[in-house]
């Protein structure tokens, strides 16, 4: 009767954790991304950065789904996002591309960055309620890192607008419907 109680509470705990632990790998992901990025093994770090993307989505599925949505878990979610989606694909495309811009290139990656991390805060401080203000930062972040396959398609300053472009778009105030 002990083992099964005690299996039962080990079992609820994981439970309640299983959100949180789904996020924790996205941010892990993120982390390998970068890591892989200054060791110049890009094509893993795009695929880092794509098993986050599948982590993101799923974390938020199981918050729901057993019903642990948390202040604890939306600020993890946003910790996690701003690596995996705002830093990863920025210094993965900076390293390929941007850096053969100089200052400007630099310029461009940070304010990238920073508008991220600017959705996510908004994100973070505002109510629920079915809708997403401006592009989310893992939108962002997966389109910046598609844009990895387009290196030898495209002229190098196509980044500079597309680093701009996303970078707008998440601080602008259109809204789209969560799915």
């Amino acid at each position: 009767m002990y083992l099964q109680n005690a299996m039962t509470q080990t079992l609820k705990k994981l439970k309640t954790q299983a959100a949180n632990m789904i996020t924790i790998g996205n941010l892990a992901f993120g982390g390998a991304a970068i890591m892989a990025t200054v060791n110049e093994y890009y094509s893993f770090s795009v695929l880092f950065i794509f098993i986050a993307g599948l982590l993101d989505r799923f974390d938020g599925m199981v918050a729901r789904r057993f019903n642990l949505e948390s202040e604890l878990g939306k600020q993890l979610d946003s910790m996690s996002d701003i690596i995996s989606f705002g830093i990863a694909p920025a210094l993965l495309m900076y390293s390929l591309v941007l850096q053969n811009f100089s200052v400007a290139g630099m310029i461009i990656t940070v304010i990238y960055i920073a508008c991220g991390a600017f959705r996510l805060a908004r994100f973070n401080i505002s109510e629920s309620n079915g809708f997403f203000t401006g592009l989310p930062i893992t939108v962002a972040g997966v389109i910046l890192t598609l844009s990895y396959f387009a290196i030898d398609l495209v002229p190098p300053v196509t980044f500079m607008f597309l680093f701009i472009i996303l970078a707008l778009l998440m601080i602008s105030t259109f809204t789209l419907r969560k799915v």
